[in-house]
């Protein structure tokens, strides 16, 4: 009959002991990865709606040093004792033979079931796995702690010692950025996916864009002269298109009221009387609100929510009209117009049918980018034209054509130094063909 003697226990129980400190490797190998590769977002809608450990999680997050100080402290303990163990029971087992079994071996174990797999599941797990462990990682963190702030101590030492300074925190720069990265990484099949993601980047640039880009400039504006008869300030206000809009007198910059054309009618129907000339039309309109050209959209967003109004005059730093801007203005800079997805809703922009595009020299750069999801740059220049004027540095010709930027430009039309029409292409898109 075969008996377990009791150097054979030793060693049945030295490799049950392995086993589990290989599993502890594991877990805290697995741990790692999912606490810090889980969504950010999610876990905090989770913790809004009361999963405490979304709220754990999200706590251990936070003092991110100790709980990745605790990780790495259980991780490496337990992969030294299981290495030591296996060393000493191989050595007794096969003398010094016993130490390169127990590197081989033991490199085996814990590259492929302490972390590689772990970590792939984790990886593809994540928020899951990141739930799930919470509340063990958490006792392991309190555990630990003390052993946790030595460490980090000396880590810190050490770095003062070489002059380095660590940062544990992500600045605003930082933190735009990482959501940008996000933005662009969404995509998907359907043309929803990419209105979301430009609708997105409109809203992180609403504090980069000044109300002077996106204003209807004066040359637009339609302006009431306030001296002219009430039944002809009537039916230019029914002629036009707008709701709200200025009134002047004498020069067109000294801007005196905003003229609401419900506030025009309710007088009207409330004036006593047929003569309409005795309305004040002053006293209909409202307070002018003058803005300087510079005020970015975010602010400017921000004032027409607080003073709860939706027009305003812009002018520059001499006071002189430059145009308007409507709260509809702004949002139209996030939602962009609502068109048939076929049509291009940018004023001087034709599709071709070969792919191209007919623009005109003043469509700006930023319209370009938000209707048809491009990327030119528009740091240097704020129209097509002045684009390729900055890029070419001459003033081309017709039929001259330049490439840059991933699309190639081509001179239609020139009048006098000002280029008025380009056909531009995709060169991926022509470059297929």
């Amino acid at each position: 009959m075969f008996e377990i003697t009791g150097t054979q226990e030793t060693v049945v129980l030295g490799f049950l002991v392995i086993a589990f400190l290989l599993f502890l490797s594991a877990f805290f190998s697995g741990s790692e990865t999912a606490l810090t590769a889980a969504s950010d977002a999610r876990l905090h809608q989770l913790s809004l709606q009361g999963n405490r450990r979304a709220s754990t999680v999200l706590r251990l997050r936070r003092q991110n040093e100790t709980l990745i100080g605790t990780i790495l402290i259980g991780n490496n303990i337990t992969n030294i004792a299981a290495s030591a163990l296996a060393t000493s029971i191989l050595i007794s087992l096969f003398d010094e033979a016993g130490v390169a079994y127990a590197m081989i071996i033991m490199t085996i174990l814990v590259v492929i079931f302490s972390e590689v797999l772990p970590k792939t599941f984790a990886i593809n797990n994540a928020d899951r796995s990141a739930l799930a462990v919470a509340p063990i990682i958490q006792a392991f963190v309190w555990f630990l702690k003390p052993l946790s702030i030595i460490v980090r101590l000396i880590v810190d030492g050490v770095f003062q010692v070489f002059g380095t300074k660590i940062s544990t925190k992500f600045g605003q720069k930082e933190r735009e950025e990482e959501l940008r990265g996000l933005i662009e990484l969404h995509r998907g099949p359907g043309p929803e996916v990419s209105e979301e993601r430009a609708m997105l980047r409109s809203i992180l640039d609403l504090g980069e864009v000044s109300v002077e880009e996106i204003m209807t400039h004066r040359r637009n504006v339609v302006l009431i002269d306030a001296d002219l008869p009430v039944e002809k300030i009537l039916d230019e206000l029914t002629e036009s298109p707008f709701t709200r809009l200025p009134l002047f007198r004498g020069d067109q910059d000294e801007i005196i009221g905003i003229l609401h054309g419900k506030a025009l009618l309710r007088a009207i129907r409330n004036h006593e009387g047929d003569d309409m000339s005795e309305l004040d039309i002053v006293a209909v309109a409202n307070s002018p609100w003058f803005i300087p050209d510079s005020t970015n959209l975010l602010d400017q967003l921000q004032a027409f929510r607080d003073r709860k109004e939706h027009f305003a005059v812009v002018v520059d730093e001499y006071g002189t009209l430059q145009g308007v801007v409507t709260l509809e203005d702004i949002l139209e800079e996030i939602v962009g117009n609502i068109d048939d997805e076929n049509d291009i809703s940018v004023a001087g922009v034709r599709a071709q049918p070969d792919g191209s595009y007919l623009v005109d020299g003043t469509v700006t750069l930023r319209d370009l980018n938000h209707e048809l999801d491009w990327n030119l740059p528009d740091e240097d220049a704020s129209t097509v034209a002045g684009l390729i004027l900055h890029e070419a540095r001459i003033i081309p010709t017709i039929g001259q054509e330049f490439l840059f930027h991933g699309f190639r430009f081509k001179i239609l039309r020139r009048h006098r130094n000002q280029i008025t029409q380009i056909r531009i292409w995709l060169v991926q898109v022509e470059e297929t063909k």
